[in-house]
């Protein structure tokens, strides 16, 4: 008995050479000297300075972080080799660069942050994932750490120069899933529309380039701009919104169908019908 409970707090009071971690919902399992390989690191504070009682637990005992668990994982390759090693195409740059000044990474961070040149343009150095996610302005200055480089990438692909191969010729489908009701009397329907969501469907390049920050690609994280993906969809409902959209960079409409289903809100055939349909407009950009 005696062993047992020294044992346990020797448990209590020491990390195992192997940690558990729940990171926002995904599980990640490494050694100890890999998390507190950065010295002053938020990871080291916790793991050297702490003890495992004070630390956050989930239910089934593994370390808590409430961070973005798809990304941690390159904040755990980092702090593995103290290298940066990302995928070609990495639409995530500036959240990357969120997590590491929250980890307090510093050189992780530096590493991030796009590089400018002496007159005040985009280095070739970042990749081409972020020059199709984000456009920088000339007045702004290198960032210094993560937190104020976020609105050096913020500013929306839409704005993108016609001359930085923004003007590619191509098609974008768009869709959405709606349902509307016909009353007896249709003057005074106010349900006539009700649209679920707006799907978009072609190459990832004019995706971004045509809807910008209102895409919403976190369905779809890692796809290559010349790819072409059909699970973006929009951050609005607006159909209108999409078409001025696609009209003010050249796109205009080539084809459209639809198919629909008719029911009864009830048994009674005097009451409203509600029809569900789902439609597709085809846009097409020429050189």
């Amino acid at each position: 008995m005696a062993l047992a409970e020294a044992s346990k707090q020797r448990d209590d009071s020491h990390f195992p050479e192997i940690v558990e971690l729940n990171v926002g919902g995904q599980v990640y399992v490494t050694r100890l000297q890999t998390l507190v390989a950065v010295p002053d690191s938020l990871l080291w504070h916790m793991f050297t300075r702490r003890t495992p009682k004070e630390l956050a637990r989930d239910t089934k005992g593994r370390f808590f972080l409430d961070r973005d668990g798809f990304l941690f994982r390159y904040v755990l390759d980092y702090l593995r080799d103290l290298t940066l090693v990302l995928p070609d195409y990495f639409p995530e740059r500036s959240r990357l660069r969120r997590e590491a000044d929250f980890f307090q990474l510093r050189e992780l961070a530096k590493r991030l942050c796009p590089q400018m040149s002496k007159d005040n343009s985009v280095s070739e150095e970042i990749s081409h994932s972020d020059t199709e996610d984000s456009s920088l302005q000339g007045s702004q200055p290198p960032c210094a750490s993560a937190g104020g480089a976020d609105a050096t990438l913020r500013t929306s692909t839409a704005v993108r120069s016609p001359s930085m191969d923004s003007r590619k010729s191509g098609y974008i489908t768009v869709g959405y899933r709606g349902s509307y009701t016909i009353g007896r009397d249709i003057q005074t329907d106010a349900k006539f529309r009700r649209v679920a969501r707006i799907t978009v469907c072609g190459k990832t390049s004019l995706a971004k380039e045509v809807f910008g920050d209102t895409l919403n690609e976190s369905r779809d994280p890692d796809r290559p701009p010349e790819r072409y993906t059909s699970r973006y969809y929009l951050k609005y409902n607006f159909l209108e919104q999409a078409f001025d959209k696609l009209t003010e960079v050249g796109f205009h409409m080539v084809a459209c169908s639809s198919t629909g289903t008719c029911a009864y809100t009830s048994n009674d055939p005097g009451e409203d019908k509600i029809w569900t349909s789902y439609t597709e407009y085809v846009f097409c950009r020429e050189q």
